[in-house]
C-alpha cells in the first residue's frame, strides 16, 4: 500500500485483518517512525486499535523503502492524494511519481491497483506509463479500485462495504483481485467487475449524485423559509419514499472534505474538457461555495455590523469524527467574520491541532464549548459533534453577552430555543420566523 493517509492506512490496516500480509510505504520517514511507535498521524475511530492488532500480528508493517514494499508483493495499491489544482482539475503528480518508481522493480506478475480517485482514463494512462517505463519482459496488470470511505466510519465502510468496485480486464488480475478481497465474498457483499473507465466514473458519479441530495435539500431550506414550512418535515417525508431514501436529506451550510468538493470539480473538469457542458454539476458546486456565506448573513441579520463583536463557533472539522479541515465550512465562516472585524473563538474535540498548523487565520483556542461562548454577542454551531447536541443551555447563555445562536446544522428544535430565551436561527424551519414574529421585544 503506497501512501499512508487516509485512504492508504485505513485499507492497508483492513487489508491485513482480512489475513493479507501488508507493507504500508510512505516517503515521510516522521508518519513512518510515528506508526512504527504506535501513533496514529490522522483522527479516525477504531483505526488505532485496528493498526495496533494487526502490527502485533506481524501482518502490517510500515517502510519507507518502496523497493521492499514493490518486490515484495503480489499486488501494489496506489493510494496517494490528487488534490484539486485551482482549474478544479485533479493533480496527478503524486500518482504518476508512484508510477515510475513501481516500474523500476516489477521482479515479477504484478498487479496494480489505482486506489486513489482519479479522473476517467487516468488507470488506462499509468497502465502505458509503466509499460513505457519498465523492462521488456515484465509483467503486470493494472487495475482501477476506487475507494468509499467515510471519514469517521472509514473502518466499518470498508469492512462491511455497500459493494466493492474493481476495474480489471485479464482473468489473472481479476482472480487475484477476487483472493484479496475473499473475506468479503464471504458475508455476500456485491462486487462489481468492469471496465477501468467505468470503474473510474462510478466514483465521480457516486460522490456527485450524493452532493446533489445535499445541495438540493439546501435549495429547499431555503424555499421553506420563504413559505413558512419546516424543512425537517419535508425531509422527512421525502426521504419515507424508496426511490428518494433519507440519507444526505439535511439542511445547513453544505459538504466540505477531501471527497465531494474535489471529485466535483474533477468531474465538471472531465466533461468540459469534452466540450461538454455538466450544468447540473456546476449548480451543485456553486450553490455549495455560497451556503457558508447565507451563515454569516444570518448572524448579520441579528447583530447588525460585526466588527468588534466576539463570535463563539463550536466545530472546526468538514464533520464530526474526524479532524479534517479539507473544504470545511468553518474555515470560510471563520474567514468572513474575522473579514468583517469579528473576534472568533472556537472550540473543537479533535481538530484545533489540525487548525493550528494549516489555517492562517487568527482565532481563540478555548478548552470547552463554554469558555469559547463567555462574552460572546453569538454562538455558530457548524460541526455537529454529538457533545454539542447536548449543551447545558442554561449554562451556555448565561455566559453569552447576548442569547444569539445560528444553528448551521439544524441540531436543535426551535421551540427549545426559543423558550430557553435565545435569539435562533437556523435552516429551512419556517415557524422559526414566526415564533420570531410573535417574541416580545
Amino acid at each position: 500500500m503506497i501512501g499512508t493517509g487516509y485512504v492508504g492506512l485505513v485499507s492497508g490496516a483492513c487489508l491485513a485483518d482480512f489475513g493479507n500480509a501488508v507493507r504500508c510505504v510512505d516517503i515521510d520517514e516522521t508518519r513512518i517512525a510515528l506508526l512504527r511507535s504506535g501513533g496514529i498521524p490522522i483522527y479516525e475511530p477504531g483505526l488505532k486499535e485496528l493498526v495496533g492488532r494487526n502490527v502485533d500480528s506481524g501482518r502490517l508493517r510500515f517502510t519507507t523503502d518502496i523497493a521492499e514494499g514493490v518486490e515484495g508483493s503480489d499486488v501494489v495499491f496506489i493510494a496517494v492524494g490528487t488534490p484539486a489544482r485551482p482549474d478544479g482539475s485533479a493533480d496527478l503528480s503524486y500518482v504518476f511519481n508512484v508510477a515510475e518508481s513501481i516500474s523500476k522493480h516489477l521482479n515479477d506478475y504484478k498487479v496494480i491497483v489505482s486506489k486513489s480517485t482519479v479522473p476517467v482514463g487516468t488507470t488506462r494512462e499509468i497502465s502505458a506509463f509503466i509499460r513505457a517505463k519498465a523492462p521488456g519482459d515484465a509483467e503486470f496488470d493494472v487495475v482501477a479500485n476506487p475507494e468509499f470511505l467515510r471519514e469517521g466510519s472509514a473502518v466499518e465502510d470498508f469492512m462491511r462495504p455497500n459493494r466493492v468496485v474493481i476495474g480489471a480486464e485479464t482473468e489473472k488480475a481479476k482472480d487475484l483481485m477476487k483472493i484479496v478481497y475473499r473475506p468479503l465474498y464471504l458475508i455476500e457483499t456485491p462486487i462489481l467487475i468492469t471496465d477501468l473507465e467505468t470503474a473510474e466514473l462510478i466514483k465521480h458519479a457516486s460522490n456527485a449524485f450524493l452532493a446533489t441530495k445535499i445541495s438540493f435539500m439546501n435549495e429547499i431550506a431555503a424555499i421553506s423559509e420563504l413559505v413558512g414550512a419546516n424543512v425537517d418535515d419535508v425531509s422527512r417525508g421525502m426521504g419515507l419514499d424508496g426511490r428518494i431514501g433519507s440519507k444526505f436529506l439535511h439542511a445547513g451550510v453544505g459538504f466540505g472534505g477531501s471527497c465531494l468538493p474535489k471529485d466535483i470539480s474533477s468531474l465538471i473538469h472531465i466533461a468540459a474538457s469534452r466540450g461538454y457542458e455538466p450544468h447540473i454539476v456546476r449548480a451543485i458546486f456553486d450553490l455549495n461555495q455560497k451556503l457558508p456565506g447565507r451563515a454569516v448573513g444570518k448572524l448579520k441579520e441579528e447583530l447588525g455590523i460585526l466588527r468588534g463583536k466576539e463570535i463563539c463557533v463550536l466545530g472546526l472539522a468538514f464533520k464530526p469524527n474526524t479532524d479534517d479541515l479539507r473544504d470545511a465550512p468553518s474555515i470560510r465562516i471563520i474567514k468572513d467574520l474575522v473579514e468583517e472585524g469579528a473576534k472568533v473563538r472556537v472550540f473543537d474535540p479533535v481538530a484545533m491541532d489540525n487548525f493550528k498548523k494549516t489555517v492562517p487565520i487568527d482565532v481563540t483556542f478555548c478548552k470547552n464549548p463554554y469558555e469559547a461562548a463567555d462574552r460572546s454577542d453569538a454562538v455558530m454551531l457548524v460541526t455537529e459533534w454529538n457533545e454539542f447536541r447536548q449543551l447545558d443551555l442554561p449554562k451556555l447563555k448565561q455566559a453569552m453577552r447576548e442569547p444569539v445562536f445560528i444553528d448551521c446544522r439544524n441540531v436543535y428544535k426551535p421551540d427549545r430555543m426559543f423558550d430557553h430565551g435565545f435569539r435562533y436561527r437556523s435552516f429551512g424551519r419556517g415557524a422559526e420566523a414566526r415564533r420570531k414574529k410573535e417574541r416580545p421585544l
